[in-house]
């Protein structure tokens, strides 16, 4: 799990180079960072040569957000305070979205979920090999571009048959306590490695990645990865 695996960056020496690129995205679904930081993502992977494998880990910004969610209004002004101080950053924000084809529609949004269940349906989609990459994009640009309720398992079910779950299996899954005990214990972990905000990327259980990244970073910190170990350059362990 990623938990042990952080603490070992600090104890062993440069693994091997190895052929597989290996991201583990620590990540919410109702985070703009995190949604332009898969943009990144997505892109500095398209021109890597060789294979890679993303792995998504939850983390909620707002774990304990009552089931049926916050008024998105009441949730900016007890976070942030005054509405009209934050509009400046949510109008950049907007704008940088646009830039990497993100329509942030934030009028849209009347309500902030909770995002246990969003959580899931992506381990459910890990387990059975489905693309997560492609579910949580789905989730994400359903909560941020269409202002949807990624908490409520009928949205959830229609997002995940997109990516070949099926719906017996998502209803079950939204259900059962289990799945809800496995991720709260994986999010356990990722808290307990040190993680406090997000999005992070972990490479090659090698480099953490603090916050979002442009293509341009990414690819450099897959090139130190790939081929770092055969450089005279030191390698970090925590890149920001």
């Amino acid at each position: 799990m990623i938990g042990p695996e952080l603490t070992k960056l600090s104890m062993t020496g440069l693994p091997r180079v190895t052929a597989m690129l290996q991201v583990d995205v620590i990540a919410d679904l109702v985070c703009p960072w995190s949604y332009l930081g898969k943009k990144w993502l997505d892109r500095a992977l398209s021109v890597v040569h060789g294979p890679s494998m993303v792995t998504w880990y939850p983390y909620q910004l707002n774990p304990n957000m009552p089931l049926s969610g916050q008024p998105f209004e009441e949730y900016v002004q007890s976070k942030f305070g005054d509405p009209k101080a934050l509009q400046p950053a949510m109008d950049q924000l907007v704008m940088s979205g646009k830039a990497e084809g993100v329509d942030f529609r934030l009028d849209r949004i009347t309500n902030v979920p909770n995002t246990l269940n969003a959580h899931r349906l992506m381990n459910l989609a890990e387990s059975q090999s489905a693309d997560t990459s492609r579910l949580a994009e789905s989730i994400l640009q359903g909560f941020f571009s269409a202002g949807l309720d990624i908490s409520n398992p009928d949205v959830l079910a229609e997002l995940g048959i997109k990516v070949g779950l099926g719906l017996n299996e998502i209803l079950s899954t939204l259900e059962d306590d289990r799945s809800r005990k496995i991720v709260l214990s994986q999010e356990g972990q990722v808290r307990q490695s040190g993680i406090t905000n997000i999005p992070d990327f972990l490479i090659n259980k090698r480099l953490l990645v603090i916050g979002a990244q442009q293509t341009e970073n990414l690819v450099n910190v897959f090139d130190r990865v790939m081929f770092g170990a055969e450089s005279d350059l030191p390698t970090s362990e925590i890149i920001h």
